[in-house]
């Protein structure tokens, strides 16, 4: 491992090792992306709270890895996807790492945390990547249509999904990373149809859970 102040930024051995074990298969670019984007997480992370875990290992297993494992269930190359309630960038910019052509929007209401996710899109060369510092509620226009709506730390799921089916926003699909205590919640929520959760690699307690919208 190389160091990043403090902390120590994980090898292209260690980065592609890792993805292996989610079934990912990453560029040489890709992973110097991963690298130089932990980097600034260690630096900003010192001034804001960006994530509580402190293990480099751990960084790139939660929030690199299992963020890419998602791309396996986009619907399409090319989906228009939105972030909410980004925080450091997980699980937006890193879908956006492994599907280059994703048109990815980053919502969050925290203006020092949209600032650090706008300083890694400038410094990755992330192209189609937009921060935009909102709640949620209050967009519409300015990101429908969209194919995806995905979120990793999202506690009002009703809400949530019933702004993601309105006319407004017209989400096709949502992306959800869940307890399994939250599955039966969303199941009862009218209007989606959940296909079977799919278990997070090195997780006993997390899955994925992929959504579409039921048409009216």
């Amino acid at each position: 491992m190389t160091t990043a102040g403090s902390a120590a930024v994980p090898s292209s051995a260690t980065i592609q090792r890792a993805a292996s074990e989610f079934q990912l298969a990453l560029s040489d670019i890709q992973v110097q992306q991963i690298q130089r984007y932990t980097r600034i997480l260690w630096t900003w992370n010192d001034k804001i709270n960006l994530t509580a875990i402190r293990d480099p290992l751990e960084i790139l297993y939660r929030h690199f890895c299992e963020s890419m494992f998602g791309a396996s269930l986009l619907p399409v190359e090319n989906c228009r996807l939105a972030d909410v309630g980004s925080g450091g960038g997980f699980p937006g910019i890193p879908l956006k790492i492994i599907r280059p052509h994703l048109h990815v929007f980053l919502i969050e209401s925290n203006v020092k945390k949209a600032t650090f996710m706008a300083e890694v899109i400038r410094e990755l060369g992330l192209s189609n990547a937009r921060v935009l510092v909102s709640r949620y509620e209050e967009l519409g226009e300015e990101i429908a249509p969209l194919d995806v709506v995905c979120s990793r730390a999202l506690g009002d799921f009703a809400r949530f999904l019933a702004w993601a089916a309105s006319p407004q926003i017209d989400a096709k699909h949502a992306l959800l990373c869940l307890g399994g205590r939250d599955l039966d919640e969303i199941r009862a929520l009218p209007g989606w149809d959940w296909s079977n959760p799919t278990p997070l690699p090195k997780s006993l307690q997390r899955f994925l859970a992929f959504g579409s919208r039921i048409p009216q």
